[in-house]
């Protein structure tokens, strides 16, 4: 069954063969089909398993609470996947999405002086944040990682709005790029780039080289 999922996708397995699969998770080095097959005759179909009470299901002869677990997990990996933040999350994985995402920062009418991009493994945007500005650098690199940490973060984009008309950056802008980049290594998260952001355009400050982008395969 693993072959033919593997070759041909879902669409080439029984209903029956996908929750054998699923239960082997739970009951390993046993064979599921009789089960697989006794639970869908017990709960008319296999969305009629999926969706069954965890107490309906462990009643069940043969499977208690820990075989059953597996198929709550499909049931809520499904709710997760409905809601509508998770379907609308950009995904900043090429230098192309990242500067249409910026693009639409610039067309803002309410620019703060500092933003924060924070990105999943995936390169998902999370939130993007404004910054309270602080008179401490080492302030502001703590309450930015706090809340990099709150939202299980990986990766982060620092966006600064430019003193000048022109986007080039300040001294300031480079002291807390440099302190926030050492914070954010020691905590194995990730600051891909600080964003300048002008009247009209943008800059990266590791534009020359840029650094390798993540593979835009997602």
């Amino acid at each position: 069954m693993r072959a033919r999922l593997l070759a041909h996708g879902a669409d080439s397995l029984a209903d029956y063969e996908i929750l054998e699969m699923l239960l082997f998770l739970g009951i390993p080095r046993r064979d599921t089909k009789p089960l697989a097959k006794g639970l869908i005759n017990r709960f008319g179909s296999l969305a009629g398993v999926l969706e069954a009470a965890p107490a309906g299901l462990a009643a069940y002869p043969g499977l208690d609470a820990r075989a059953a677990a597996p198929l709550g997990l499909v049931r809520i990996a499904a709710a997760r996947l409905g809601l509508p933040e998770a379907r609308d999350r950009p995904v900043l994985n090429s230098w192309a999405r990242l500067g249409a995402y910026l693009d639409s920062v610039l067309a803002r009418p309410d620019r703060a002086r500092t933003r924060v991009l924070f990105l999943n493994n995936r390169n998902q945007l999370l939130a993007d944040e404004a910054q309270e500005e602080q008179p401490d650098p080492a302030l502001a690199v703590r309450r930015i990682l706090k809340r990099a940490l709150a939202l299980h973060a990986s990766a982060l984009f620092l966006l600064r709005a430019a003193e000048a008309e022109q986007p080039s950056a300040a001294a300031a802008d480079l002291a807390l790029t440099a302190r926030l980049d050492r914070a954010a290594e020691m905590l194995s998260l990730v600051l891909h780039d600080t964003v300048i952001l002008g009247r009209e355009r943008w800059v990266s400050l590791k534009a020359r080289p840029r650094p390798e982008a993540p593979a835009d395969d997602a």
